[in-house]
């Protein structure tokens, strides 16, 4: 079925879409790879399993298609099945893959990186984005000679590794002296952060944050913290995984004039496909290299990180966005669908309510309950009525294959839903629109 054929049903159900649920359980912890892909994200039994994409549809295995967004968790920003990017996979494939000594393929790679960041000197692939945060950390050790890390408390993640869950209620498994390594300065505030490495003088080996979020930094703030970690003899690292591409091609970096020491990307530079990147100043990278004489440092060593076809579409979508400037168009996708949604939320009185925040390419939005607080239970009533019109909406992360008729479709179901919150915030209870357990935060401590 299509999206109109499930839009403002009360009984929507996904019944193929529930049993290979239980089946994924079975078979992999969490149900899913990664836990913000988990069904305690969504509405209870009302977690699509997908079958495939095109351009910024999905379509469930029990026949719904959805406009989506966040796509593959922010990875997809130029619509699934891409035509140049598969192109360019697909002439890989047929060369072979990997091999035992270098690709001609990791040259041309690194070129272009190189040349989209210029403010990087040297770059190492990976498959994933806790590789080469973990990377930079361990280089940023090594430089230093110091033990601690501080990350930035109010961004959500870092890595997978223990030096940053350690920190979050998912601690289970890391030794206590490993997270006692870890500190944590807040964002936008220098002041604190002087005090921080003031009080761990001479012992924390990096700053390591995201540049950039559901804020613009305040002024002067990357330049505060790039004379701090100057004047205190710390790297200074950019996770650019979200701003990498979204913010400008060379990131917030290229965007801001700040540059790091270190920075890593991933997500949108393989449009999908497994890439990820630990760039920054020479002398750092080479202390993972052969040119040096001191201490070698285990840097990024994957049997896959330098896949043929992944590097391929790297490059692929480094052109695409040069050639038919995608990043405007993802701040001009975006302005439309927050000026859209907050205007059918103050329509229906709930715009103190459902708020949308973010910078345009990069949205999300925030389900606050009668007394204004954030609600798990709000969000549920919120994604339900969403997904009940065809919207697979985590967040409202647009990709560029997205029509202006997609964003017209999701805001008159954003519309609808404003309709439903309404009514449960007359009776200060969403109990009789949940339909089931309330969505739960990816990190609690219980399952």
């Amino acid at each position: 079925m299509d999206t109109g054929s499930t839009e403002g049903t009360a009984e929507f159900r996904l019944p193929r879409s529930r049993l290979a649920n239980e089946r994924l359980h079975a078979m992999i912890p969490g149900g899913a790879h990664t836990y913000a892909k988990g069904d305690d994200q969504y509405p209870q039994n009302l977690a699509p399993v997908i079958s495939h994409g095109r351009g910024a549809h999905v379509w469930d295995i029990d026949g719904n298609r959805y406009v989506e967004y966040g796509s593959g968790l922010r990875s997809v920003s130029l619509g699934h099945a891409h035509p140049r990017v598969l192109e360019a996979v697909r002439r890989e494939l047929d060369r072979g893959g990997n091999f035992v000594r270098p690709s001609i393929v990791e040259v041309e790679a690194a070129e272009r990186f190189l040349a989209t960041v210029p403010t990087a000197e040297m770059v190492k692939f990976a498959k994933n984005g806790s590789d080469a945060t973990t990377a930079a950390v361990r280089l940023a050790r090594a430089a230093t000679g110091r033990p601690r890390v501080a990350i930035c408390a109010d961004h959500p993640f870092f890595s997978i590794d223990d030096w940053f869950i350690g920190t979050t209620p998912m601690s289970a498994g890391v030794p206590a002296a490993t997270t006692e390594l870890t500190v944590a300065f807040p964002y936008g505030d220098l002041a604190a952060t002087e005090e921080l490495l003031a009080r761990y003088q001479d012992e924390v080996a990096c700053l390591i944050l995201e540049p950039a979020t559901h804020t613009e930094p305040p002024p002067g703030y990357l330049a505060g913290l790039r004379e701090l970690a100057d004047r205190h003899g710390c790297v200074l690292v950019f996770d650019e995984m979200i701003t990498g591409f979204r913010w400008s091609e060379a990131g917030a970096q290229g965007l801001y004039g700040v540059v790091p020491d270190l920075s890593t990307f991933g997500k949108a530079l393989g449009n999908g496909f497994a890439v990820s990147a630990l760039a920054g100043r020479r002398d750092l990278m080479e202390l993972g290299g052969l040119r040096h004489s001191g201490d070698r440092v285990f840097l990024l060593s994957t049997t896959h990180g330098a896949e043929t076809h992944s590097l391929a579409a790297a490059m692929a979508v480094q052109t695409i966005y040069a050639e038919e400037g995608v990043t405007a168009r993802l701040h001009a996708l975006g302005e439309k669908l927050a000026a859209g949604v907050r205007e059918a939320a103050a329509s229906m009185g709930v715009s103190d309510h459902i708020v949308v925040r973010g910078r345009a390419s990069n949205l999300v939005f925030a389900t606050l309950d009668e007394n204004g607080q954030p609600s798990q239970r709000y969000r549920t009533l919120f994604l339900r009525r969403l997904l009940a019109g065809g919207v697979l909406a985590p967040s409202f992360v647009v990709s560029s294959a997205l029509s202006d008729a997609d964003i017209d479709h999701t805001v008159a179901v954003v519309a609808q839903a404003c309709g439903v919150y309404r009514k449960a915030l007359e009776a200060a209870d969403p109990t009789p629109w949940l339909g089931g357990r309330p969505v739960k935060p990816v990190f609690r401590r219980s399952a």
